[in-house]
């Protein structure tokens, strides 16, 4: 039986169940016997693999639901567990729109969308939320005013208030991407901001305003610039900034089919026209900026093996030690194109392992669309595991370190390749939304065509998000149902998504943006009882203040977890930096094992209490912090 054959064999399961949760069972929305008879005939028939811009898995026939919708946009079930509710209006959040082009979406450059960034910018212990902006035509042509980027505020009450103006971070150009790091360590966190045209470096001035520095820093590029992330990879104590880049793009000879940039089979979508690319169009390389201590950066890409001469589509990355040796290593997540992983070296170069770490391609060693990048110790054994989201006509794929950065791709044999199929995913990550100590998968999808809306693909513009929750170890993970009214069934053209405990209540929440529409925060609700504690880290002399690249071990309830300190990852976006344990019904923790970025000090710390956030430096342990206060107003769950 061949793989589709096996797929669609598997869809038939998924399809009755729509989506069951492990180890209880609800009742679920059901796809109709002559869809999945069709459906099942068609997979036993080889295709041909599809052609167009973006790199697919082939073409399959759709799988609708019990009221003939695209599961996509549907399978939601009457009752089931409530995880996430949608707060975006009762939290201030609607009354900004993003906005990419024009509604028909003609061109790649207004297809792709932007990130989102969680940072608590004025020191108050609370989150707030940076939404890039993308921008319009007449905009770039001067004959409209530009759109803004906001900065929500965290008012502490579960509202937000659009501060960017005052703050001066606007932006105001055509933006994508932004990655939050100190990069002058001064203790405060800093913004950088990628855009298609001249990225901004805005530098924290500590009273609720920023500077835009890149000019002076020498990190503006030009052209179109993606998911960026700060990470020390020479060990000298200073954030550097990768910067990857997309598609080398004329906005006077915008692509189209027929245009001699590119062919028209780059531009085509099972046979119908839509807009042309990546595939067929010129890349741009990537940018690794060497932090010089002097508030400037020197480019040193090629010098660190890290340029990206094949000129691939570059969507996402981050730095993270995923050999365990001490070091930062460099991820990319590229779109219809292989992926990088790059191993430090530890004398400022990278070895591009990309190929040999298996992490290059997908188990039939064909490469996919990647756009998001989650990273974590998802089977708590002490190396993190790699997963990225694709285009529709594919599925996510989920890589299992072996140790040594050695992956390989093992996503059907924990269930959820076949579920993401008729889905194209942007920003995930690894959360753990029940704090039962093992982390999950969480995923936003959004379409790029508006011409599925007019075709019987099996798919939507808008659609929902996917929760995988862990059920075996990491072993398995069940889908969890998609309960009318919540919002896992909230059906959202997304993009960017950062994942962080808004309300610091020890739940981890999401914030999405969506392309054309408000921004989108889904809180976490999930009525589990058990423990959790999280922790900040402050940077010693020879470590980034933000202790971005360190690596936390905490023991607690029989479980050795895992988390790393990272700037980047999802979609060109930046999750909250403080890391977060779920401890299950453990109400103290054994061990706190911290190995610090760049000085590869450990450091061992006992955690006095659980349930709250404790701040801990360098050769300091734990330190009296704003926590301290938050902490005794929130009601004990013991």
């Amino acid at each position: 039986m061949n793989d589709k054959a096996i797929y669609w064999r598997q869809w038939r399961v998924w399809a009755f169940a729509a989506v069951i949760a492990a180890p209880v069972s609800f009742a679920t929305a059901q796809v109709s016997e002559q869809t999945i008879q069709s459906t099942a005939q068609s997979a036993d028939t080889p295709t041909a693999k599809q052609q167009g811009g973006s790199s697919t898995a082939g073409v399959f026939a759709p799988v609708l639901d019990s009221e003939h919708r695209p599961i996509t946009a549907g399978g939601f079930v009457k009752t089931g567990p409530i995880v996430f509710q949608d707060i975006s209006e009762k939290a201030g959040l609607t009354g900004w729109r993003h906005t990419m082009g024009t509604p028909e979406k003609k061109y790649v450059i207004e297809e792709t969308g932007s990130g989102v960034c969680l940072l608590d910018y004025d020191h108050d212990g609370w989150l707030d939320l940076y939404v890039v902006n993308g921008s319009t035509y007449d905009a770039q042509n001067g004959k409209a005013q530009p759109v803004h980027a906001a900065l929500f505020h965290n008012n502490h009450d579960g509202t937000f208030t659009n501060v960017a103006s005052v703050a001066g971070v606007t932006n105001d150009r055509w933006g994508y991407g932004c990655a939050v790091g100190d990069y002058d360590n001064d203790g405060w966190p800093d913004l950088y901001v990628t855009n298609f045209g001249n990225n901004r470096l805005y530098r924290n001035n500590h009273n609720g305003t920023f500077t835009d520095a890149a000019e002076k820093a020498g990190v503006t590029l030009g052209n179109w610039s993606t998911g960026a992330s700060f990470g020390d990879y020479d060990g000298d104590g200073r954030l550097d900034l990768f910067v990857p880049g997309y598609v080398h793009y004329d906005m006077a000879h915008p692509p189209h089919a027929g245009a001699d940039v590119t062919s028209l089979g780059f531009c085509q979508y099972r046979g119908v026209n839509v807009s042309c690319g990546p595939r067929g169009l010129e890349g741009e390389p990537d940018h690794l900026f060497h932090n010089n201590g002097d508030g400037t950066f020197t480019d040193v890409s090629e010098k660190a093996g890290v340029s990206d001469p094949n000129h691939y589509y570059g969507f996402s990355s981050t730095f993270v030690d995923v050999n365990d040796d001490g070091k930062v290593d460099l991820i990319v997540a590229n779109d219809s194109s292989s992926n990088y992983l790059y191993i430090n070296k530890g004398d400022g170069t990278f070895e591009d392992a990309s190929y040999y770490s298996g992490f290059a391609l997908n188990r039939s060693g064909r490469e996919t669309a990647s756009m998001g990048l989650a990273v974590g110790d998802y089977k708590n054994i002490g190396h993190v595991g790699l997963y990225t989201t694709t285009f529709s006509d594919d599925y996510n794929t989920l890589f299992d370190n072996k140790g040594g950065g050695n992956f390989s791709e093992i996503t059907s044999r924990t269930g959820i390749d076949e579920v993401t199929y008729p889905f194209l995913s942007w920003g995930t990550e690894f959360i753990d939304y029940d704090n039962d100590g093992w982390k999950d998968i969480f995923v936003v999808n959004g379409h790029v065509f508006p011409e599925v809306a007019h075709h019987d693909w099996g798919t939507s513009y808008a659609e929902r998000p996917l929760l995988f929750h862990n059920v075996e170890r990491g072993q398995k993970f069940a889908t969890m149902p998609a309960v009318e009214g919540t919002g896992l069934a909230d059906v959202i053209p997304a993009r960017g998504a950062a994942f962080g405990d808004l309300f610091n209540d020890g739940k981890m929440d999401v914030v999405i943006n969506c392309m054309d529409h408000a921004p989108v925060l889904l809180r976490d609700v999930n009525a589990d009882k058990n423990h959790w504690v999280g922790l900040q880290l402050i940077g010693g002399p020879g470590s980034p203040r933000d202790a971005v690249g360190s690596t936390v071990y905490v023991q607690a309830n029989s479980m050795h977890q895992r988390s790393d300190v990272m700037s980047g990852g999802s979609y060109e976006s930046s999750n909250d930096q403080r890391l977060h344990f779920g401890l299950g019904q453990a109400t103290s923790v054994e061990t706190v094992e911290i190995h610090w970025a760049s000085t590869g000090k450990v450091e061992h710390v006992s955690l006095p209490d659980v349930d709250r956030y404790f701040v801990i430096e360098e050769g300091k342990g734990i330190i009296p912090s704003v926590y301290d206060g938050i902490a005794k107003e929130t009601s004990p769950r013991k």
